[in-house]
């Protein structure tokens, strides 16, 4: 029988229309002598099914389900496609949890924790792996900016705590700048964090699992058009390279892939999670995880998963497999 697949998509932040394009990319790519796929979105309370023809069903949130014509549909597993809130965080994990349906991400705790900045940071610091120095704020709290200049130093970046796909982040260079970056980022997060820059080329590494064993795909390097690697550069046509594998030394590439392995079963990671540094020299250090990366045909993770030799299909019809079997 057929695995009914519920592709969840869009949600609630900045990243909607990407979470979209993502879910659209499953749904096409689905194998459907094995599943019979559902596009599933998810716009604050708006739950609802679209069908190919446009057609839309409610969702029936007591229990996932929605009915058509005289018959009422389950789902037996949720792909989450959906990038920031609800699906990153924990919240969309937390309600599948309740109402006992299998799904394709981390759980409510390791993704809350790694959605968040600052938590996500301390714990990966605890863990031995260098992270850049940062600045915590809440809002309404009173910022000393000419403090954070005196430890951090200039240039610094400016990020919203709890938000994904460098939405609200801005780079800072003069002094003048600082209040207004802050200022922006908590337009869309109560919490903000000033990091200090950190110098040399950014690489990412994704993991999943196969069987009792995990793969790091291929190390990517992101060289981005832009100051860094912002909204435009990830989304926009030309306006960064990603090159897989990266070209950068096999000891820099080993100790990444070791170190992404290191922390995906430390943190207790499922699916497919990315995770993103910053190197130097011999130093690499953490920049933040992606536990709902971008999946889309020029998304990082699918052209990691093509260049080990795997097909979008075989990524995606593996996530299902390991949402659906038990932890090794």
């Amino acid at each position: 029988m057929k695995r009914k697949v519920a592709v969840v998509a869009g949600g609630d932040s900045g990243e909607y229309s990407i979470s979209i394009s993502s879910g659209r990319m499953v749904y096409q790519e689905l194998d459907r002598e094995k599943y019979e796929p559902y596009f599933v979105v998810i716009h604050g309370l708006d739950w609802h099914v679209e069908t190919d023809e446009g057609i839309k069903y409610p969702v029936n949130r007591n229990d996932f389900s929605f009915s058509r014509q005289d018959e009422k549909v389950r789902f037996d597993v949720a792909f989450i496609a959906i990038h920031g809130t609800p699906g990153e965080d924990g919240l969309l994990q937390g309600y599948f949890d309740l109402v006992r349906i299998p799904y394709t991400s981390c759980s409510l705790l390791v993704s809350a924790l790694t959605f968040n900045k600052n938590v996500c940071k301390q714990v990966v610091s605890g863990l031995g792996i260098p992270v850049a120095v940062s600045v915590y704020s809440r809002k309404g709290e009173t910022i000393d900016q000419a403090k954070i200049i005196n430890q951090l130093g200039l240039p610094v970046f400016v990020k919203p705590n709890c938000s994904g796909s460098s939405v609200g982040v801005s780079k800072v260079k003069l002094a003048e700048e600082l209040g207004p970056a802050i200022d922006k980022a908590f337009e869309l997060d109560d919490e903000v964090l000033v990091e200090a820059f950190m110098p040399g080329r950014e690489i990412t590494c994704g993991v999943i699992r196969e069987g009792g064993r995990l793969i790091a795909f291929p190390v990517t390097e992101i060289i981005p058009k832009n100051e860094f690697f912002d909204y435009e550069a990830k989304y926009k046509e030309g306006m960064s390279e990603e090159v897989v594998p990266a070209n950068i030394p096999d000891s820099i590439a080993n100790r990444c892939r070791e170190m992404s392995l290191f922390l995906f079963s430390q943190l207790n990671c499922r699916g497919v999670v990315r995770f993103d540094y910053i190197f130097r020299d011999d130093t690499i250090r953490f920049l933040e995880v992606n536990s709902v990366p971008g999946l889309t045909q020029a998304s990082i993770v699918p052209k990691m998963a093509r260049a080990y030799g795997w097909t979008t299909a075989r990524l995606f019809d593996k996530l299902i497999e390991n949402a659906l079997q038990p932890i090794p």
